[in-house]
């Protein structure tokens, strides 16, 4: 096999070439920065997806119970509790109305006390809109709070669907966005 070939054409080249390598044009100023902000914002959508996924799903509620508000509120109502009232008014009838919105609040450390309570509620006629957890977990006696006291009678049916519930009156839960709210507390026996 030889060892030198023939000269052609394509070994004379023009002295002014002097390029070895791939060509590229230079890189833009501030390329790198740009990759940055698309990572960046990748990552705060994905953050954002997941809160809102886990708040939907998790559907957990912490809200401040009337009665842990402050020692000062506790003496005020049980001095106007002594005080005797000169008219009695009459209790209103206990009603079903499907109408309204019903939260439930789990206020001890069991699981899924709020889904059964909504549940229970749910097919007594009610309509339970929110179920979540109260602020704190050792609620003694299952209470149907009510702001508006056009809403006793209703409140006293929620609470005849929770045998041994109590109904009271109080403006805690009025942003809730619910009409009536279940604190559900220790003494809570699931039926059946």
């Amino acid at each position: 096999m030889p060892t030198s070939y023939p000269k052609d054409r394509f070994d004379h080249l023009p002295h002014h070439l002097d390029r070895v390598g791939a060509h590229r044009a230079p890189q833009k100023k501030g390329r790198h920065w740009v990759a940055f902000w698309w990572a960046l914002g990748a990552t705060a959508l994905l953050i954002g997806l997941g809160v809102v996924g886990l708040a939907l799903l998790n559907n957990n509620l912490n809200i401040s119970l009337p009665g842990t508000a402050t020692a000062s509120a506790s003496a005020t109502s049980s001095a106007a509790a002594a005080a005797p009232s000169a008219t009695t008014t009459p209790t209103p009838a206990a009603t079903v109305d499907p109408s309204l919105s019903v939260t439930v609040l789990n206020g001890t450390p069991g699981a899924g006390v709020a889904k059964a309570v909504g549940e229970t509620l749910t097919t007594a006629g009610w309509t339970v809109d929110t179920l979540g957890n109260a602020d704190t977990e050792d609620v003694a006696t299952t209470t149907v709070y009510y702001a508006d006291a056009g809403l006793e009678g209703a409140a006293r049916g929620v609470a005849e669907s929770l045998p041994g519930s109590r109904v009271r009156p109080s403006s805690d839960y009025a942003d809730s966005g619910a009409d009536l709210t279940v604190v559900v507390g220790a003494d809570y026996v699931p039926a059946g």
